[in-house]
């Protein structure tokens, strides 16, 4: 699933699975992009087999804050630190979008694994899909009005049960964090990663 706007200068918000070999865990990619530029992955390993069942996979996109849950467990949250200089999406409306594609030069264990072809065609099936968000329409977004901002979603953050279960998520299954990736970034890490 993907949040993406027009452009060349897009913001985007990614909440993906990547390929894998047979028998090995599935990686579920998240990244934010905000102008065109992203760099910040985070990756885990969840703690079912996602192909089993089905499961809620949500976005809570806020002024404040993204959170990136499944089942109602907060894996993520990216803040809005633009007070910091972090570039924060909020200023393009943006699509949701579900697809399936070929990523096997990059997310299959870095292109190590090229997709099967002989298994096609793929499928993925949805369920009980639900969006609740501010409408663009005419060059304005609906969340100006007084209305959007009383939604409960507008200004929701992490209760403190929430946070701890983003912890134990992020403690125990978390693979790949952008902000302890210092080989990536050798000149220093990302300032929202230095304050956090």
């Amino acid at each position: 699933m993907q949040l993406k706007s027009p452009g060349s200068t897009w913001d985007e918000i990614d909440f993906e699975f990547l390929g894998n070999l047979s028998g090995d865990p599935y990686t579920l990619h998240t990244n934010v992009f905000t102008n065109g530029k992203g760099n910040r992955e985070q990756q885990f390993h969840l703690w079912f087999d996602p192909t089993a069942a089905f499961h809620t996979y949500s976005i809570l996109w806020n002024p404040q804050r993204i959170v990136f849950s499944v089942d109602g467990t907060p894996i993520r949250e990216f803040k809005n630190s633009e007070s910091i200089g972090v570039p924060f999406p909020k200023n393009q409306p943006m699509r949701i979008y579900s697809s399936l594609w070929n990523a096997d030069d990059w997310a299959t264990r870095g292109g190590l694994v090229k997709t099967d072809w002989t298994h096609a065609p793929f499928t993925a099936s949805y369920r009980n899909f639900k969006a609740d968000a501010c409408l663009w329409s005419n060059g304005k977004s609906s969340c100006a009005s007084s209305k959007s901002r009383s939604r409960a979603w507008f200004s929701q953050e992490l209760d403190s049960s929430s946070q701890n279960k983003l912890k134990w998520v992020q403690k125990n299954y978390m693979i790949y964090n952008y902000c302890t990736d210092t080989k990536r970034f050798p000149q220093g890490l990302p300032v929202e990663c230095r304050t956090a």
